[in-house]
């Protein structure tokens, strides 16, 4: 198991619940030493001074900040401590917003909240559940290892997750970063409709096992390559031209007619990438007697409500993981918006048959 980075408390109102922190993601990203060309001899970085060229011991290094050319405010290591704000103790949660409300730009780095201690469970599970329920995130102040941190608490997957965020002026404001962006750009209905039918054409599930650093396995490939002692062939298909505005319809209904080529023939089948739905088995009839439509009727209403209240008590058990890969199965629209009890409600009226038109 792996250690926490940080342990204490969370608290929303009176409650407090002891918690401990835990790295969310990790880098993959395939490391190499810097060396001198022909040799095996390791190259390292050394703090030198700028003027005379000579190395200058970590201890005697001090923080400076421009002020004017060639003049600083010398800030010393100790007076940048006295004024860290150290390790927190406390994640105190000031207020709830709704998640639809905050921009993805905000988000920076995911860890995850436990328990720290079974004891604690039930307090855990109830923040848990509540804030899966409302669809909400705690914001809080968080400082740890000497630095102070916006933070939004929220419910995943029967867990809190913690999000480090950016403030509003680290983010910096689009229209002054991009020159070129369009400001009042006519375009037909014609061409809208096209994209839109383009962009439903090719729309996929979010499953991200899917997708894998490419890169990192060229990269690899290519060490076991030389390892080896194999040659490397590399080559470079031409760079893509961008889409003339004279030709832009002509080249979405060419990517239109492409698509379409993709889809099956048989149109109960589901495009690629979608899975299709379960097949639905049937029981077999029953040797014997004949009975009246009424008392059929009456039977099938029963075994009905009876495999209704069993699927309900079987999808309460399930995870949300769990009820939302159910509802990929069954292709269910908007599963990766929905909460744990909405997918629930959702697959408990999937397979219901729709009535007949009298």
């Amino acid at each position: 198991m792996a250690r926490p980075v940080w342990t204490g408390v969370l608290t929303f109102g009176l409650v407090t619940v002891p918690v401990a922190l835990y790295t969310a993601t990790q880098s993959h990203d395939v490391r190499f030493h810097q060396l001198e060309r022909g040799t095996s001899d390791r190259v390292r970085n050394k703090r030198v001074n700028e003027r005379t060229g000579k190395e200058v011991e970590f201890g005697e290094i001090v923080k400076g900040y421009p002020v004017a050319e060639g003049e600083y405010v010398v800030v010393e290591p100790d007076e940048l401590e006295q004024i860290s704000p150290g390790r927190s103790r406390t994640i105190d949660i000031a207020g709830f917003v709704d998640l639809a409300e905050v921009d993805p730009i905000f988000f920076d780095k995911t860890y995850y909240l436990g328990p720290k201690g079974k004891e604690y469970a039930k307090v855990y599970a109830l923040l848990v559940e509540a804030l899966e329920h409302a669809n909400k995130a705690g914001l809080a102040m968080f400082a740890m290892r000497g630095k102070e941190y916006l933070t939004a608490v929220r419910s995943e997957n029967g867990l809190l997750e913690l999000h480090t965020m950016h403030f509003a002026d680290e983010v910096r404001d689009p229209r002054h970063e991009i020159d070129d962006l369009p400001e009042g750009m006519k375009l037909s209905a014609q061409e809208v409709k096209t994209a839109e039918q383009l962009i439903g054409m090719l729309a996929v599930d979010w499953n991200p096992g899917e997708w894998h650093d490419t890169y990192e396995d060229q990269v690899k490939k290519l060490i076991e390559d030389k390892l080896a002692g194999r040659e490397i062939a590399v080559s470079a298909g031409p760079a893509p031209e961008a889409t003339n505005v004279v030709d832009l319809m002509d080249a979405l209904r060419r990517s239109l007619d492409s698509a379409r080529k993709d889809e099956p023939t048989d149109k109960t089948q589901k495009p690629a990438g979608r899975k299709a739905a379960a097949p639905v088995s049937r029981a077999p009839k029953a040797a014997g007697g004949k009975k009246s439509t009424s008392a059929k009727a009456t039977a099938a209403r029963g075994t009905a409500r009876r495999k209704s209240a069993t699927g309900k008590q079987q999808l309460s058990q399930l995870t949300k993981a769990d009820l939302y890969k159910r509802a990929t199965d069954l292709d269910i629209p908007h599963r990766s918006t929905m909460t744990r009890n909405q997918l629930q409600h959702a697959l408990e009226h999937a397979g219901r048959p729709r009535r007949a038109a009298s």
